[in-house]
C-alpha cells in the first residue's frame, strides 16, 4: 500500500481513540432500596449522596442504623442476636441484597431509570 493510506489509516485510528478517550462516561445512578416486611420503606439514590449519614430504620422486632455514604450503604449496627447484617459490610455494587432476617429488612440496589 502506498503511504497515504497507511496515514489516512492511522489518522482514522487516532481520530477514533481520541473519541472514545475524550467522549463522556454516563456512570449509572444506583438506588437503594430500603424494604421492611416486603415494604419499601425508603429509596436513597447513592449518586447524590455528598456526605455521610445514618439511618435508624425500626420494625417491629428490633431496630438497625444505616451508614449512607456516596456511592455505598451499610448496616452499621442492629440489636438483632446474630449480626450477619453488620458482618456483611458494605453492599456491593452488583450481587446479593443486604439482609437481616430477624427484622425482616432487605437493602436491594438497583440501576436508575435513564
Amino acid at each position: 500500500m502506498k503511504t497515504r493510506t497507511w496515514l489516512f489509516i492511522f489518522a482514522a485510528i487516532l481520530c477514533v481513540c481520541a473519541c472514545a478517550i475524550l467522549w463522556p462516561r454516563r456512570t449509572p445512578s444506583l438506588i437503594a432500596g430500603i424494604y421492611v416486611d416486603g415494604n419499601c420503606v425508603d429509596r436513597v439514590d447513592l449518586s447524590r449522596v455528598t456526605e455521610e449519614e445514618r439511618r435508624v430504620i425500626e420494625t417491629e422486632d428490633g431496630s438497625n442504623t444505616i451508614v449512607i455514604q456516596p456511592g455505598r450503604i451499610c448496616v452499621e449496627s442492629a440489636d438483632c442476636p446474630d449480626q450477619i447484617c453488620v458482618m456483611e459490610g458494605w453492599l456491593p455494587e452488583c450481587g446479593l441484597p443486604l439482609v437481616c432476617l430477624p427484622h425482616n429488612l432487605l437493602i436491594q440496589l438497583e440501576e436508575a431509570a435513564p
